[in-house]
């Protein structure tokens, strides 16, 4: 077990990446502020792994609340997070229950959201069983549902006490959300890690074949990135922005073609190759630099063009972005392999174009 820490003064917590880590009640049970808990799944992680949480926890005599929500990102929305308020309140839980999070990106969001919320914020813990959800959602604080108009546009930055990536839970994840989750992987080495991007471009095939040490270098490569950024900026004045590398376009994607057609890390793929092409365009990045990137995302198995959408309906989409400051759109681009920057300054023209260039009916 490798155990990173997010420094943010009392609100300090650990980070533990390793193997078996569910089986730990010993790491958990320091977090719980009462001898009560409410583990928030859903369908699709409960059967493998709410046990595995839970009996420990009730072993060692803490009461535990169970909360199955549906699966998918078309139910990160005010439905199912007031089906868990209705279960905290049925559960009798109190603001000094904390609230657990077992699952990946959507569970983390939404659980959180809740935690933030319910009477006026309780405690919860991230236990994260997606490569997405490990390397990124989890850690950080950002919790959020959807809008119809935007992704993660009602939310709260609501700090956990806890992450707990047991990385054996990615031996039960489909291939399509381990691919999804190494667009988040490749970020960090693309917007601040170089040494880290050129260890994914000789290991990249290792970790897609799940071995467990390929495993642990990745996922607590990424968070170790992660927790440095958040450190620096918890509320996103201004680096932390940087984590948004691709995310502009690729919440576009998302909302444009309706939630759960995409996957987020499939979303953000497309809309990194949008912001790299963009980086190139300007003159920052050249052309080898720009195919390494592309073929980094293909050997991943992630798409390298957006769908069929038209510029005009990117463009639009774009303009619900978090990032947008006094009517105008900042990117995140890349100056260098290895360092990303902020900026409003982009061209609308040159943004089209890479939006057009990358794209699949181009």
């Amino acid at each position: 077990m490798e155990t990173l820490t997010l420094a943010l003064g009392d609100r300090s917590y650990p980070i533990h990446v390793g193997r078996a880590l569910l089986d730990r009640p010993d790491l958990l049970l320091p977090s719980l502020r009462q001898k009560k808990a409410a583990i928030v799944s859903n369908t699709t992680v409960a059967p493998l792994y709410l046990r595995r949480l839970a009996d420990p926890l009730l072993q060692a005599g803490v009461e535990v609340v169970e909360v199955v929500l549906p699966d998918g990102e078309a139910v990160k929305d005010w439905r199912t997070l007031n089906s868990i308020f209705d279960a905290l309140i049925a559960g009798r839980c109190e603001r000094s229950t904390t609230l657990i999070a077992l699952g990946g990106g959507v569970v983390g969001d939404v659980a959180g959201f809740a935690a933030a919320c319910f009477q006026r914020g309780m405690p919860f813990v991230q236990v994260p069983t997606t490569l997405l959800a490990q390397v990124d959602s989890s850690v950080g604080g950002k919790t959020a549902i959807n809008h119809p108009q935007g992704k993660n546009m009602i939310g709260a930055f609501h700090q956990p006490r806890l992450v707990l990536a047991d990385t054996d839970t990615l031996t039960t994840l489909c291939d399509r959300e381990l691919r999804a989750g190494l667009a988040e992987v490749i970020k960090y080495g693309l917007i601040r890690d170089l040494p880290f991007l050129e260890w994914l471009e000789l290991n990249l095939e290792r970790v897609l074949a799940r071995e467990p040490a390929a495993l642990a270098t990745a996922v607590a490569a990424s968070c170790r990135n992660k927790a440095e950024v958040v450190a620096a900026d918890e509320r996103e004045a201004g680096e932390r922005a940087l984590l948004n590398l691709g995310h502009t376009f690729g919440h576009a994607i998302e909302t444009g073609v309706g939630y759960g057609e995409w996957l987020h890390g499939e979303a953000v793929a497309a809309g990194t190759m949008m912001a790299a092409q963009l980086s190139h365009q300007l003159g920052w990045i050249d052309r080898h630099d720009l195919a390494r990137v592309e073929q980094l995302l293909q050997r991943a198995g992630l798409p390298v063009a957006g769908p069929m959408l038209s510029v005009e309906r990117y463009l639009e989409l774009m303009q619900h972005d978090k990032k947008v400051h006094d009517g105008r759109s900042r990117l995140v681009l890349l100056q260098r392999l290895g360092h990303a920057v902020l900026t409003d300054q982009a061209p609308l023209a040159q943004v089209r174009q890479a939006i057009a260039e990358r794209t699949a009916h181009a």
